[in-house]
């Protein structure tokens, strides 16, 4: 559910734990008044008062993180954030539900279609209507302000959520990569990441 909450007024809504094949967190849902978010928050330990606390903030992607699609590095970077993460003392990982950067389902699968007829992933947006992204990272600002949380040490390739995130009120004290190996799905994507989008991949075609 996309909510118009102001950053500052969600509250922890349930929590439980979560047990998974990485590691063992806390999963925490959250409200805004008496409309329940489908955004949530893994945890690991109190993270309350804490600075420079390891977060990702992970958009939800179906293709990739539940059907292990080669096309993206989504669920690799997911999964690479939990199994680091459940290591560490304290650690978040937001799990936001803004499917194909804020398109939604329907429109990533047609925005894959133009890409196999030839289109990058960002003119396959704006052939759509859309901008590259539409992402807001209002809600994520939000979640961590309920949290509690004092600063973040945030693990992005993405400028973008730093900016976003530091715009909504967030202090991001330092940014960590998230490296993924390129597949030879991937790659045309992954260098479009980088060259017009802005992300810090460091990527080179073979």
């Amino acid at each position: 559910m996309k909510t118009n909450a102001p950053c500052d007024a969600l509250e922890i809504f349930a929590r439980a734990e979560l047990p998974t094949q990485f590691g063992n967190f806390c999963i925490v849902a959250f409200r805004h008044g008496d409309k329940r978010l489908d955004d949530v928050a893994l945890i690991r330990g109190d993270v309350a008062g804490k600075t420079c606390v390891p977060t990702r903030v992970h958009s939800e992607c179906l293709t990739g993180d539940v059907f292990h699609s080669l096309r993206c590095d989504c669920r690799q970077q997911l999964e690479e954030a939990q199994r680091h993460f459940s290591q560490l003392p304290e650690a978040i990982i937001l799990y936001m539900r803004q499917e194909g950067r804020g398109i939604g389902i329907a429109n990533k699968v047609a925005a894959y279609h133009l890409q196999e007829e030839g289109l990058d992933t960002v003119d396959a947006n704006v052939h759509l209507g859309f901008d590259d992204d539409l992402r807001s990272y209002d809600v994520a600002a939000a979640m961590l302000r309920a949290l509690g949380v004092q600063s973040i040490t945030l693990f992005t390739n993405n400028p973008r959520k730093i900016e976003g995130l530091r715009t909504c009120g967030i202090e991001v004290a330092e940014r960590e990569p998230i490296i993924i190996e390129p597949n030879r799905y991937n790659t045309r994507y992954l260098k479009t990441k980088q060259e017009r989008s802005g992300h810090l991949l460091n990527f080179k075609e073979n």
